[in-house]
């Protein structure tokens, strides 16, 4: 089973943290995963997998023009496919509860079923989706991981190897 990793970033960490999500993917036995910017996008992989993920970093506690462009013009089918969000933000309060929740709109406009483990497996809760302060403390790096392993696990769930 294929899983997408898809992320803009502009200052390197949100791609770093599109890796950590990655590593924690590849944690499940036959899942295969790619990180990709939103500005080199593999479209024929996306539309083989089951599972995407989209990341971005938090401007004015919003997801960047740049995720919301690819979003709109990107020409990718992501239909009925698991989706999940992740975040990065330079501070404490730096609004990327907020640019998930517009993410996640897209998500669901676009028909995907959106997943975020939340609270369901308990500690560490992802309510939204992971953020991490830049590209994270160890703490939140490890958050990113586990996210990554939670959500793949899901689609395998749902969608088989």
């Amino acid at each position: 089973m294929k899983v997408a990793v898809i992320y803009h970033s502009e200052s390197g960490n949100t791609a770093k943290v599109a890796e950590l999500i990655a590593e924690g993917v590849r944690q499940n036995e036959g899942v295969e995963v790619q990180t990709m910017s939103v500005k080199e996008v593999d479209k024929e992989y996306v539309a083989e997998a089951k599972a995407v993920f989209l990341g971005t970093p938090t401007y004015a506690g919003c997801f960047s023009w740049q995720m919301k462009d690819w979003l709109d013009n990107g020409k990718v089918k992501l239909t009925d496919k698991l989706g999940a969000v992740f975040a990065t933000e330079n501070f404490l309060g730096g609004g990327a509860d907020t640019a998930e929740m517009g993410l996640i709109g897209h998500l669901l406009v676009k028909g995907m079923v959106v997943y975020s483990a939340g609270t369901s497996q308990g500690q560490p809760f992802t309510h939204y989706g992971c953020v991490t302060i830049k590209d994270g403390d160890e703490a939140q790096q490890e958050r990113a991981r586990i996210f990554g392993q939670r959500v793949a696990a899901k689609a395998l769930e749902l969608f088989g190897a």
